[in-house]
């Protein structure tokens, strides 16, 4: 199996930490949605390193498909066939008041997303008119001035991150691949996750082999009990951060754990962050989370996900991880995930 992770999303800085992780021994670096542009950091580290590159993900809703499309044919460009487009479609709050955009049907909106985006590349690969005419955008009009014409690396896959049974079905309808997010559990994902992927793909007439599943792993990774301790405290934060939204409460509700999310977000609302983490207990940790040396962490990863995917997405929330803990982690990996 091979290891993505998180880029550092300061541009200035990509380019070097995008050499040092790579040495390290990881497969693929992913952005994320935060302080920075998703973008930006990728282009830096598209000509640094060989390394496969992804948003992970990239806001769709605000964004128009063809800015979308554009980027990720330059990416493409620059990576030399090495990159993924992950979108995904946050939840209202952000959309209206972080990002100032409208909100409505996130999961209709996220399918017209990713048609559109196909739509456009496909039209600038192959030479076939522009003609998509959906609910929320349409794109009818390409000029040959504003046509780059094929991409000489391909079309790059569109990925979409998904939770819920209802965006988790989109993705598996119309999308190359699927980002499980990583707020959930082994239970949840093989409960609730996988149903709604075979209803989707049935919907789309797809197989298995039709959709790369991309799990998600929240790690919390050391070999000192120090280490470990601080680890499992960043780990904690974020997952109580995940479990105060109420998007999330499908994850804790099939562990049985459906009562903490309503205190979480009643204290989220007052900031009490260090009641938050009390809440979240050293089961939720092991359950919703991956934790011990990385070669346990590595055996953890592959039995929740080793007949699903061939690669993961791990995050390393709160601590650094030491360079060579993390590559100890993609070579324990490689060789959990051969056999």
């Amino acid at each position: 199996m091979l290891l993505d992770v998180q880029l550092d999303g300061r541009p200035d800085r990509a380019a070097r930490r995008a050499r040092e992780l790579t040495e390290a021994g990881v497969a693929g670096l992913f952005t994320f949605e935060g302080p920075h542009d998703v973008f930006l950091p990728l282009a830096a580290a598209a000509g640094a390193v060989e390394t496969d590159l992804m948003t992970n993900v990239a806001i769709a809703i605000p964004r128009s498909p063809m800015h979308l499309a554009h980027a990720a044919y330059d990416l493409q460009l620059l990576s030399r066939g090495r990159f993924r487009l992950g979108l995904g479609s946050q939840i209202r709050p952000h959309i209206e008041r972080r990002y100032g955009a409208t909100w409505s049907r996130p999961a209709a909106r996220m399918r017209e997303a990713v048609l559109a985006v196909k739509a456009i590349l496909t039209s600038w690969q192959d030479g076939t008119p522009l003609d998509f005419r959906g609910e929320f955008t349409q794109h009818t009009l390409m000029p040959p001035t504003f046509v780059p014409g094929p991409n000489p690396y391909g079309v790059p896959p569109v990925l979409l991150g998904a939770l819920g049974p209802v965006m988790t079905r989109t993705a598996a309808e119309v999308a190359d691949g699927l980002l499980v997010m990583p707020f959930h559990s082994h239970r949840h994902v093989r409960e609730r996750t996988l149903p709604a992927v075979d209803e989707g793909l049935a919907r789309a007439g797809r197989t298995r082999a039709d959709l790369a599943i991309v799990p998600q792993a929240i790690v919390a990774m050391g070999r000192t009990a120090d280490e470990l301790a601080r680890a499992t405290t960043g780990v904690r934060g974020l997952l109580a951060f995940y479990g105060s939204t109420p998007a999330y409460l499908p994850v804790l509700e099939v562990e049985g754990w459906a009562e903490v999310q309503p205190e979480l977000h009643r204290l989220s609302k007052q900031g009490d962050w260090a009641a938050m983490l009390g809440l979240v207990t050293d089961e939720m940790v092991e359950t919703l989370a991956v934790r011990g040396t990385p070669e346990e962490c590595a055996a953890e990863i592959e039995r929740r996900f080793g007949d699903l995917a061939e690669r993961v997405c791990c995050y390393f929330p709160g601590y650094d991880a030491p360079l060579g803990q993390i590559g100890d982690l993609a070579a324990a990996l490689a060789r959990v995930s051969a056999g």
